[in-house]
């Protein structure tokens, strides 16, 4: 799991500005914006709460004279700085869709004149840990680039929104001053090795086990284990906890996996369901039958 705080950022409003990611399946992004106002500490203040104000939010405000560095939520959830592409709510799109406003105006490229500091090169670090990569994949306003790339698009390259920010900036210079290097997406062989095939019943099985009856869940282990894996993997479940039993700590990981994809109450009570197994199976490389 990537970063989800940025350490050293101010804390904005709330800090719960969205909700879980429709299609996490998807490639991981970036996606800057510009503000069209000036910098410094008034302008940022000002910024910041009017954002709030209007309950368009992106994850973090960033002033690139003075490094300063703010975060309304969490980057893990979706932010609400886009507009919707019809149906597809281009603000949950991807693994995650982190949204940089930049204290700055598009008819004058930040990166012409910026000061990046430490500040921005934990921006940059956390957008690496999340698997985004130093390329600037925005090209128009096209439909299979913002589903099929990972990178970093302008606010202009996103489907449904007709802004043109954050203008002509240089990503050159907008990675280069990152510091280190791009952190390469897992290779295949470093993701949890999973079965090919899992049955939802013998999961559902092995989540109503009785965990003293201990013949009875080494039967749907084998299911089990692939689902608990995938939850690890996505920082739900301690790895050591993977262990094919489906106990109580697995039932709480799944009800958070639910809960990340927006069920709530009894929806989501750690059971798995179809639609939430198979979301998680194609996410981490297993498919569902009966």
């Amino acid at each position: 799991m990537g970063t989800v705080w940025i350490p050293g950022a101010v804390r904005l409003g709330g800090g719960a500005i969205g909700g879980p990611m429709d299609s996490p399946e998807l490639p991981p992004r970036v996606v800057w914006h510009t503000t069209e106002s000036g910098a410094g500490n008034a302008a940022f203040d000002a910024v910041g709460a009017y954002l709030i104000r209007q309950g368009s939010e992106p994850h973090l405000l960033y002033d690139p004279t003075t490094d300063r560095l703010g975060q309304f939520g969490p980057l893990d959830r979706s932010a609400r700085a886009l507009r919707n592409d019809g149906d597809t709510r281009t603000n949950r799109t991807g693994r995650v869709c982190v949204q940089i406003e930049v204290l700055a105006r598009a008819a004058t490229p930040f990166t012409g004149y910026w000061k990046p500091g430490p500040n921005f090169r934990a921006i940059m670090a956390a957008a690496r840990s999340w698997g985004v990569p130093d390329t600037w994949a925005g090209r128009e306003r096209s439909r299979t680039d913002w589903r099929g790339k990972a990178g970093h698009f302008g606010h202009v390259h996103v489907p449904g929104n007709d802004h043109w920010d954050p203008g002509k900036i240089d990503p050159a210079r907008l990675f280069a001053a990152a510091g280190g290097s791009t952190a390469p997406a897992p290779a295949p062989e470093s993701r949890p090795k999973l079965r090919s095939v899992v049955s939802l019943a013998r999961v559902l099985a092995a989540a109503r086990t009785d965990p003293a009856a201990a013949q009875g869940a080494a039967v749907h282990r084998a299911d089990a284990l692939p689902v608990e894996k995938a939850l690890a993997a996505e920082g739900l479940l301690r790895a050591e906890w993977a262990d094919g039993s489906f106990g109580t700590r697995t039932l709480a990981a799944y009800a958070a996996w639910q809960r990340r994809c927006g069920y709530t109450g009894a929806d989501a009570d750690g059971m798995p369901g179809r639609t939430t197994l198979e979301r998680l199976g194609k996410a981490h490389g297993f498919q569902v039958t009966a």
